[in-house]
């Protein structure tokens, strides 16, 4: 070692936290991010109070979303921290966000947090780091650093990233850049690590997972993926954002055959009338949504169905609402999110004439939930007095075991809310699968007793 070094006093890193807006995928980055600053000796603390730079890692989807990420990163800059702000809004407004809130010290996009140490060990030099690529083209393997916190039992399992489509109503395709998707391999690399880390359930995402492999393999290939996935010791595998054009023959054929993919349909159908689904850009799925439901409910009976829904689109009629209506009360989906509406500069449905009053867009909302609360409730309240299979996730402030059938996912559906008989040790259950009496349900969860560990 050079003499010239022994009383040179390393420099302390700041602490690192970490603050997150948005969908799963950004919360995949954040968690990519905090390993890779974790391999270079950074404190990566949860605290942001502690911390010496905040990242927000924001979300730009809709208008209510940028909200809440100016707010958070206003939040940490009036508190005087260093602010780095990453993720859907430092893509979307790369320019803007410095003169708008010139405290930002710097700015990594939906393509770039890879670069997450060198941005920040930049801004400890005092840099203003801009580091947004102009097409987002990354997408993290197996081998890149990635915290999974230890407290959860469940991981999301990005597969593929960006997207082809060019829905009238969504910037995705300019936020998160084209379609680009994982080997298989890598895949299944990635689940073979998570098993091995205790994860009970993982979560397959991308923003059309249907579509899987299309770009490097040349046709989806989301069937052939999870026949290898099956394979992997994880209990419980999940499938987000199933569009109907990629639910084939072979890709429900593997959900039934596979002991461990859940039969969880999450399909975002967005609408049911033609007229609107044709101004939404998406007019090849009025003839697919009534034929691929039935299929699923035909080949896999104990199916879960969910759906996104947007109301209040452009030109939505009166009579293009009612039929909404008509196909919830038909197709009586398990549970279904419904949203406004937000009018995106950038997208093709942002000059769409004929908009729709807030006031009349806030009532349909109403509606379908009203209309879908009682659809939910009613199929919560048949599973009464049957037997489920429990993940326990925590323990409630009443002492109550607090988990998940598979019909529900998580944060986004209900809980399951269990009572045990004996004296045994809460904790003991957290992370384990229990077999539980369903005794009560409302609309949103379901109440039980413990029977036994499986």
């Amino acid at each position: 070692m050079n003499k010239k070094n022994l009383n040179v006093k390393e420099k302390k890193l700041p602490k690192i936290a970490f603050s997150h807006v948005g969908c799963e995928k950004n919360l995949v980055d954040t968690e990519h991010m905090q390993g890779l600053l974790d391999k270079e000796g950074y404190e990566i603390d949860s605290n942001t109070k502690d911390a010496n730079v905040v990242v927000v890692n924001t979300c730009s989807f809709i208008e209510t979303a940028r909200e809440e990420s100016v707010r958070q990163i206003l939040e940490y800059t009036n508190q005087g921290k260093e602010v780095i702000v990453a993720g859907c809004m430092a893509q979307h407004f790369k320019e803007e966000l410095f003169k708008e809130i010139p405290e930002i010290k710097g700015l990594i996009g939906t393509g770039d947090y890879q670069k997450i140490a060198k941005v920040l060990n930049r801004v400890e030099k005092g840099e203003i780091v801009n580091e947004v690529s102009k097409i987002p083209e990354f997408i993290a393997d197996e081998v890149m650093p990635r915290f999974v916190d230890k407290k959860k039992f469940v991981a999301y399992l990005r597969i593929a990233e960006g997207c082809n489509y060019n829905c009238a109503f969504c910037i995705i395709p300019k936020l998160r850049g084209p379609q680009r998707s994982r080997t298989i391999e890598s895949i299944i690399s990635e689940a073979k690590s998570l098993a091995k880390q205790g994860i009970q359930e993982i979560i397959l995402i991308s923003q059309i997972t249907t579509n899987y492999g299309q770009d490097i393999y040349g046709k989806p290939s989301l069937a052939k993926l999870l026949n290898e996935l099956s394979k992997v010791p994880i209990p419980w595998i999940r499938i987000h954002y199933a569009y109907p054009t990629g639910l084939t023959d072979e890709v429900i054929k593997a959900f039934k055959d596979s002991k461990n993919i859940v039969p969880y349909f999450d399909l975002p159908l967005q609408h049911s009338h033609p007229d609107v689904l044709k101004s939404m850009n998406r007019p090849w799925q009025a003839s697919l949504n009534e034929s691929i439901l039935s299929k699923i409910r035909e080949e896999i009976p104990s199916a879960v169905l969910r759906t996104s829904l947007i109301v209040g689109f452009p030109g939505e009629k009166r009579e293009h609402f009612e039929h909404l209506l008509k196909f919830l009360e038909s197709h009586k989906f398990d549970h279904v999110g419904v949203f406004i509406f937000s009018p995106e500069e950038g997208t093709s449905a942002f000059d769409l004439p004929n908009r729709v009053s807030s006031e009349v867009a806030e009532a349909r909302k109403d509606n379908v939930i009203s209309v879908q609360q009682n659809i939910s409730k009613d199929k919560n309240q048949s599973y009464i007095g049957s037997k489920m299979k429990i993940l326990v996730e925590k323990i409630s402030d009443n002492k109550e075991l607090i988990g998940r059938s598979f019909h529900f996912a998580p944060e986004i559906d209900g809980t399951v809310i269990l009572s045990i008989k004996d004296n045994s040790d809460l904790k003991n259950y957290i992370g384990k699968f229990v077999e539980a009496i369903i005794c009560y349900a409302d609309e949103y969860d379901l109440y039980g007793e413990t029977i036994k560990f499986l």
